[in-house]
């Protein structure tokens, strides 16, 4: 078994906010939506390793929305260069980020940051 994709919901008409936090500073990907589920608003992103996919977001309409405060995808990066470059593009973004946990879990460095809708993300890199 593995995870296809997480679903992260947003408000109606914020397509644009979405793709600024999860194409410009996260560095995902957009795709089509199917046909079939292109009118439902939202858009959908993809991280690849070579042509794998290794993550797969689907922000969506919610209405009415609520953020996701607590709840949340983590993104694994290869390197603490790599995870402070990301962060770096999301507080270039204008998006809120914190690095307050950033040794809490054994392992791991990371941060947590807020998309453009409030859903709350974790990046983390092994160390």
């Amino acid at each position: 078994m593995r995870l296809h994709h997480v679903q992260v919901s947003m408000p109606r008409g914020e397509e644009e906010r979405a793709r600024r936090f999860y194409r410009d500073a996260v560095g995902l990907t957009e795709v089509d939506k199917p046909e079939g589920l292109a009118g439902r608003g939202g858009c959908w992103f993809r991280g690849f390793d070579g042509e794998e996919v290794v993550a797969e977001i689907h922000v969506g309409v919610e209405d009415p929305f609520h953020p996701a405060r607590k709840a949340h995808p983590a993104l694994v990066v290869d390197s603490p260069e790599e995870l402070e470059a990301m962060a770096a593009r999301i507080e270039a973004g204008g998006f809120e980020l914190s690095w307050s946990e950033r040794t809490t879990f054994p392992g791991y460095l990371r941060f947590h940051a807020r998309d453009g809708a409030g859903n709350r993300i974790e990046v983390l890199t092994p160390c």
